[in-house]
Order: structure tokens, then C-alpha cells, then sequence
């Protein structure tokens, strides 16, 4: 095996506590040409300071704004040289050889652009976690899902996706991704702020014939939800991001009939949550929807011009995973696929 230089960037915000519990498990990690960065997010508590006195070896940059997950790494990732960027999240327990069976196979096949590890969760390690498990994949309507993770169902690991393999997009919880590609790509939309970004991006890569991968050989355990609580914010960020998405990737052959229908489930989704007594779920994706009907014309101009067909890209679902989840009450991958 080539020994390319492996740049692990943690982007920070306000994650003192993670700092300190997990930065020792990244230091432990056995790769040998690697660097640390901690890329600071203008965090307002004391994780400077915790930086400081706990870890002086590691390197530390600062930004003056929180730009958030995707403009935070773009930022981040302009300053760093290195051969690969690994964008790990604060809230994630590495293994010690976790970066090496990725490097091997990365460096394997230069056509792959990025690869996940296996995302187990750290509160209970016996199962998946929902930000990526084993590889992410997309319907044919534009909703994201994992082996292991289907909505908010998540299956117990019992080695039953323990292949390398093709996917759609790979976990920007614990991203490997080569770092020209990344430049090539002009890095994560900004636009975004938080959530999608990844998905995005390895979509735009798919589209310029690159490959995304998982490497489940490689385990890291993750928290989940530890920058961005659940509520609101989060509801409209994913169902706003979503759409945009579907609006800048698809080709427009399929957009002119898949958006429209998207913005009918969602609706579904959103009175249904209403029903139920959340109104802050309703109100959440009513605003992502004006969100997105207002800014038509600015990510028109982000169209790919790339008409490559979604069903032609690894790790599309060519199905409806809302029927078989919510009418056919089917919660795991391999019954959903058939894979």
C-alpha cells in the first residue's frame, strides 16, 4: 500500500465536551502519515481553550463566523494540503486501524471519489447509527436511506452489510474523500448551511463519473444529532435542502414531474404531523417549501447541465421506499431491495 497523506479535519462547534472525550481515539487512530486539524466553527463556548491545555499537538484554525457544516468545511479545506480529507464530526469514537482498509481501497481504484465506514451507534453498539449505517442510498424520489437505516428504523448490526460496495452518497459523520475531487467539485454548496450537503456533493461527483463507496472493514460509533438538536430548524433544513437538491441534480426530464410530486408527500407529511399535534413539524416544511418556490431562480442557475438519467447512478432505489415503508410496513434494506 502507497502511504498518501490523510488529513482528518474535525469541524467544531461549541463541542468542548466531544473534544476532550473523543480527540484521544483520533490520536490513538494506527495510520501513520496523517494530520489533525480542528477546524473551528466560531464556536462560543471554551473549546479553544480545552484545545489548548489538552491537546497542544493538534493543529487549530479558526473561523470568524459560523458558516456552518458546508461552508465551515469549505473554508476549512482550502487551507489544507494533503492527498485525502477525512471530515469527521466531533461526536464520533474512531477504531484504531479505521483509516487504513479506506486508503487501501481508495488507492486501489482511483475512480473512487469518497467512502464511508461503517456508522455504528456509540450509545448502543449493537446498532446502526441513522446518519449513514452502511452505505447511503437514494429512492427514486429523492428520499435518503442506509443499509441499516430506513427513516427512523434502524436495524440491529448483525454483520448482514458487511460488503464493500457502491453507494449513492456516503456520511458526512466520517467522509473520506479524495481531496482533488473535492476541489474539483468546488467543495459542498454553501447554500445548504447544514444537511444534504454530502449527498449533494457525492451526487455532483456520480455525475462527473466518479465512484462513492462504503468500506464497512472500517467502524467509527457516533453519537448522532450532537451540533444540531432535533426540532424545527432541523425539520426545515432537511425537507429545504432536499428539494433544492432534486432541483439542481435532476435531469429536467424527470424534474418537471418528480418536484411537484415531492412537494404533494411532503404536504401529506406535513399535515399528518399537524394532525398529530406538531405544529412545529408542519410549520417547518411549510416554510422549507416557500424557501425553495422563492429561490427557484437562483438554483436554476445551479442546474447541472449534466442529463445523465438518476436511474442510471449507483445506489439509486428505482422504487418507492414511502410505499414500501409507510403502506407496506417494510423497515429493513434487504426487504425493501430485495439485495
Amino acid at each position: 500500500m502507497t502511504n498518501p497523506l490523510v488529513a482528518i479535519v474535525i469541524l467544531n462547534y461549541n463541542g468542548r465536551d466531544y473534544l476532550k472525550k473523543f480527540l484521544p481515539f483520533v490520536l490513538s487512530s494506527t495510520y501513520t502519515n496523517k494530520k489533525i486539524i480542528v477546524a473551528d466553527n466560531a464556536s462560543t463556548d471554551d473549546s479553544l481553550l480545552v484545545l489548548k491545555e489538552n491537546f497542544p499537538t493538534i493543529e487549530v484554525i479558526v473561523n470568524k463566523q459560523n458558516d456552518g457544516f458546508a461552508g465551515g468545511y469549505n473554508w476549512a479545506l482550502q487551507q489544507i494540503e494533503a492527498d485525502y480529507f477525512v471530515l469527521l464530526n466531533s461526536d464520533v469514537e474512531v477504531t484504531p486501524n479505521w483509516i487504513e482498509p479506506i486508503i487501501t481501497l481508495m488507492e486501489n481504484d482511483k475512480a473512487i471519489a469518497a467512502c464511508q465506514p461503517k456508522l455504528l451507534a456509540y450509545k448502543n453498539r449493537e446498532m446502526f447509527e441513522y446518519a449513514g449505517a452502511s452505505g447511503g442510498f437514494i429512492d427514486f424520489l429523492g428520499y435518503p436511506f442506509s443499509r441499516g437505516r430506513v427513516f427512523d428504523v434502524l436495524e440491529k448490526d448483525t454483520h448482514q452489510y458487511k460488503d464493500t460496495r457502491p453507494i449513492f452518497w456516503a456520511t458526512g459523520a466520517a467522509m473520506f474523500v479524495r481531496a482533488n475531487v473535492f476541489k474539483e467539485c468546488k467543495g459542498f454548496d454553501e447554500s445548504f448551511f447544514a444537511h444534504m450537503e454530502e449527498i449533494d456533493l457525492c451526487w455532483r461527483m456520480q455525475l462527473l463519473n466518479y465512484k462513492v463507496y462504503v468500506c464497512p472493514q472500517s467502524i467509527v460509533y457516533h453519537v448522532g444529532a450532537g451540533t444540531l438538536p432535533r426540532g424545527g430548524r432541523k425539520v426545515y433544513l432537511n425537507f429545504r435542502n432536499n428539494l433544492w437538491m432534486l432541483s439542481k441534480n435532476l435531469p429536467w426530464y424527470e424534474k418537471v414531474w418528480k418536484l411537484p410530486f415531492r412537494f404533494l408527500l411532503d404536504g401529506i407529511s406535513a399535515w399528518k404531523g399537524l394532525l398529530q399535534g406538531d405544529s412545529a413539524f408542519f410549520m417547518a416544511i411549510v416554510k422549507a417549501h416557500f424557501t425553495v418556490v422563492k429561490s427557484w431562480i437562483l438554483f436554476k442557475k445551479k442546474t447541472s447541465k449534466n442529463r445523465k438519467s438518476f436511474k442510471t447512478l449507483m445506489g439509486v432505489y428505482n422504487k418507492s421506499i414511502v410505499y414500501k415503508h409507510f403502506i407496506k410496513g417494510i423497515s429493513t434494506y434487504k426487504q425493501i431491495t430485495n439485495d
